[in-house]
């Protein structure tokens, strides 16, 4: 693979992947019920053994 080929494909798919990626973990944060799931995960280091 030369220079040339990886940059045309991160050009093309690359950046498609990425934007999908980007979308995928806003809707997957903002979804109905993440609320509960968000906030005990952000307890877990403030729970003592």
């Amino acid at each position: 693979m030369d220079y040339n080929l990886m940059r045309e494909f991160a050009d093309s798919w690359g950046l498609l992947a990425m934007a999908l990626f980007f979308v995928g973990c806003i809707a997957f944060a903002l979804r109905p019920g993440g609320k509960a799931h968000a906030d005990h995960a952000a307890k877990i280091p403030l729970q003592e053994d």
